[in-house]
């Protein structure tokens, strides 16, 4: 059980988002909330503040009638319920009800308590509102996905539940929940902020972390396969560079290899003076591909940090508008709803998972081109060459995946169009950012899967099973648990799908 009190770490988001944690409320929270909601209500008498007795955006200067407010509140809910597109997956959605309620738990919201315990109950029963993936900017927060949010805390629209799509009236029935009765300002209080954006990219980061965890992996056993040298991952080398990504990624090689039969000393063979030669046969220096991984991945490791970082104060954050300040006595217009901090950092991200998917590529590339590597067999085909065809058919699968990457990298965060009547005169995109880093992360485990079957198959191909380390040898032996050695050939997709689902869920 989790308590939702003074500040959700990252850590603890996760373990609710992908574990099996539930939560609870802190009474000091409900507290927290109640008088925000208190203050709000009595403020707000004989006051003109936006969104409790004005219209919305550009309509903001029509005043509400006193007896229109409560309906306001629905009208914005129901008009702005107009996403289109996919669903967003059930652990996005999980997630993006998870920051939106952290973000009320601050009392900067006035908001009734209900709001934040019926949220409560739709994550600890797994009922998981339908939100599109299309329809916000990032401007005004996640409007349209929000509003479906919202849509089904006040009991309309729909939910998945037990594996079905059904009407949250049919649902909340069942579970014998009641929906929230909008006091004050609860539709604006839910829709105005960057709850989506901000869930879908913690689950972004959190598969970002295994993507890099797996490319690793992959680096390292390709280094293996061609016994390749260790002086590009030594300490002595990169820390003669002061990037922490970079060092932490080679000191992670060198514990991965450390019980490594197939790694090479460069002393013990080229230093020797023995070398009397004029064309060397054997490589002095490998490939960028396999000589440049601590180069290469750390900046991804370092970017995937310094995002993770900013969501978690972005979830920790008010980012509402108004900002109720009960201290102060006081409410104050602004823009924290603005999603442009969400937007670059998914835009850092997707650029990084990207190069990391060029990476694998190359690798892949590598390991398939004979003319290349000098040791396997074309296409890594263990069956009879010219006749079967081995991973030659899994590759255009990769290239072509890789190449969606490059297009989809293009930045969200400088495309901002006006909207709203020009009063969105420039937005974050951010929600489109992070739907479409979330298809790049998982194009990427698309191309590694690929690249992790060719592992196995290579490491066959030279009978190096119980030469590579111990990290090496436990990743062949759960891959080879679940897919065959190709030699005749068989339809790949099952297999590499299999492969997906192992890197996603290990």
């Amino acid at each position: 059980m989790s308590t939702i009190n003074e500040y959700l770490s990252l850590q603890e988001f996760e373990s609710i988002v992908f574990g099996s944690n539930k939560i609870d409320i802190d009474k000091l929270v409900i507290d927290r909330v109640n008088n925000s909601f208190d203050f709000l209500k009595s403020f707000s008498v004989n006051k003109v503040i936006y969104g409790v007795n004005t219209g919305f955006g550009p309509m903001a200067q029509y005043r509400i009638k006193d007896q229109d407010r409560i309906q306001l509140q629905y009208n914005l809910i129901r008009s702005h319920s107009s996403g289109t597109g996919k669903p967003l997956n059930a652990l996005c959605v999980k997630s993006a009800i998870l920051a939106r309620l952290n973000t009320l738990a601050l009392g900067y919201s006035g908001v009734h308590p209900s709001v934040i315990n019926l949220m409560k109950e739709l994550i600890n029963r797994d009922i998981t509102p339908l939100i599109f993936e299309h329809g916000g900017v990032g401007a005004s927060g996640d409007l349209v996905q929000l509003a479906h949010l919202a849509l089904v805390l006040i009991g309309e629209g729909e939910v998945f539940y037990k594996g079905a799509r059904k009407s949250t009236r049919e649902v909340f029935e069942i579970e014998n929940l009641t929906p929230i009765k909008v006091e004050i300002r609860e539709g604006l209080a839910l829709m105005n902020g960057t709850s989506v954006m901000t869930g879908i990219g913690v689950v972004n980061v959190y598969y970002a972390k295994k993507l890099l965890d797996w490319s690793l992996k992959c680096s390292c056993a390709i280094n293996e396969i061609v016994s390749a040298y260790d002086d590009h991952f030594s300490a002595e080398l990169n820390s003669t560079k002061r990037h922490i990504g970079q060092q932490e990624v080679a000191q992670r090689m060198r514990e991965h290899l450390a019980d490594s039969q197939l790694i090479r000393k460069r002393e013990e063979h080229l230093y020797t003076g023995e070398n009397t030669e004029d064309i060397f046969k054997e490589k002095v220096q490998e490939y960028y591909s396999l000589r440049c991984v601590p180069q290469i991945l750390g900046p991804v490791l370092e970017t995937i940090n310094n995002v993770a970082s900013i969501l978690e104060d972005e979830f920790n954050s008010a980012n509402d508008n108004p900002i109720i300040d009960v201290a102060n006595k006081h409410v104050y217009h602004g823009g924290n709803f603005h999603g442009d901090y969400v937007a670059l950092e998914m835009d850092k991200l997707k650029i990084v998972i990207t190069k990391l998917t060029m990476l694998a590529e190359r690798q892949l590339n590598y390991l398939l081109n004979s003319k290349i590597n000098e040791m396997l067999p074309p296409f890594v085909n263990l069956g009879i060459l010219g006749f079967n065809f081995g991973m030659q058919g899994v590759q255009f699968t990769a290239t072509s995946t890789t190449a969606e990457n490059q297009m989809l990298s293009n930045p969200m965060y400088i495309h901002s169009i006006p909207n709203n009547n020009d009063n969105q005169d420039i937005v974050s995109m951010g929600t489109n950012a992070a739907v479409i880093t979330a298809k790049v992360i998982e194009n990427a485990f698309e191309v590694l899967s690929i690249e992790l079957i060719t592992i196995v198959q290579a490491i066959d191909a030279l009978t190096q099973k119980d030469e590579i380390s111990s990290v090496s040898r436990k990743m062949y032996d759960e891959l080879r648990a679940i897919i065959p050695t190709f030699k005749e050939d068989q339809t790949m997709y099952p297999f590499v799908q299999k492969v997906k689902d192992y890197l996603m869920s290990n």
